[in-house]
């Protein structure tokens, strides 16, 4: 096991970190929760603890990540972003613990935590585990796929114009995994969770928006052709990367993907005379060859 100085020794860089705690009920803040970090892999050792306030925010701590450079460099191979471990518990409530919270250098992190009441005055915890990101981590290519989906087939249904919905459905798993649990998400967190999971923070603006405009386009193909529901799923899209995006429930987003969702938000990438959304497929272009498709590199 990694102890905290040979963390600290390669963490050169600083990122913020802010928790925002709700409840479940209500989605109403939860002031005086008390939240416990540390690094992930070493929960014993605290770094910091800190109390969330009236509207149910922390402070923004500074916590040590690795040089930025490294999200910057294609051929860099270590890990960009330090992982901690978050403790929280407040009263009425059920404690979460997620590991892996991850910090990049040079920008915010924003981490929402959302607490079940405690009916029965128990303590039975919640616990996530972040897996890694799809940059640094191993996950299946994506399959390819025709970027205009037919819709002429028979019993094809699809919707009468382009349409922003409010949720969309998440299968967190492959389409055919029975198991697999199906979330209901707000269409702008599902586009801010996938761009954390897919893209670095750190990169240039422009980058991060192209990505984003990607992720949307894609997103707004499978609502606008109910490509799952016409095959006789219940959910608009899946995380797994072979088939669509890399969702992870309760994960970390960032305030520079978060910024650029909300002022693209509608958006999405079309050819002239279609009407449907592009199914815009990327990879990252060093791992995976994707010829014609949108690459990181």
């Amino acid at each position: 096991m990694r102890d905290i100085r040979a963390m600290q020794d390669e963490a050169s860089g600083k990122g913020g970190l802010q928790i925002n705690v709700t409840s479940t009920l209500d989605s109403h803040p939860i002031a005086e929760a008390r939240i416990s970090i540390s690094y992930t892999g070493v929960p014993e050792q605290t770094l910091e603890q800190v109390t969330t306030d009236s509207s149910g925010q922390s402070e923004v701590l500074t916590l040590d990540a690795p040089p930025e450079e490294w999200s910057l460099d294609p051929d860099n191979e270590r890990q960009p972003y330090s992982e901690y471990t978050l403790d929280i518990s407040a009263p009425g409530f059920e404690p979460v613990s997620i590991a892996g919270t991850e910090i990049l250098a040079n920008v915010k992190a924003i981490q929402n935590v959302r607490m079940r009441p405690s009916d029965t005055g128990g303590e039975e915890e919640e616990v996530f585990v972040i897996p890694a990101h799809t940059l640094y981590g191993d996950y299946p290519p994506k399959i390819a796929e025709d970027e205009i989906k037919p819709t002429n087939e028979s019993g094809e249904i699809v919707l009468s114009r382009v349409v922003v919905p409010e949720y969309i459905v998440v299968h967190d798993g492959s389409p055919r995994d029975t198991t697999a649990t199906d979330y209901y998400v707000k269409y702008k967190d599902y586009i801010k969770n996938v761009a954390s999971s897919e893209i670095y923070a750190t990169w240039p603006a422009d980058t991060i928006r192209a990505n984003v405009l990607a992720i949307m386009s894609f997103t707004l193909n499978r609502v606008y052709t109910e490509w799952y529901r016409n095959r006789g799923y219940d959910f608009t899209i899946t995380s797994s990367t072979a088939f669509d995006h890399k969702w992870i429930p309760e994960r970390n987003i960032y305030d520079t993907i978060s910024v650029i969702v909300d002022e693209l938000f509608a958006a999405y990438l079309s050819r002239p005379n279609v009407r449907q959304p592009i199914l815009t497929q990327y990879c990252d272009g060093r791992r995976v060859s994707c010829p014609n498709w949108m690459t990181f590199l």
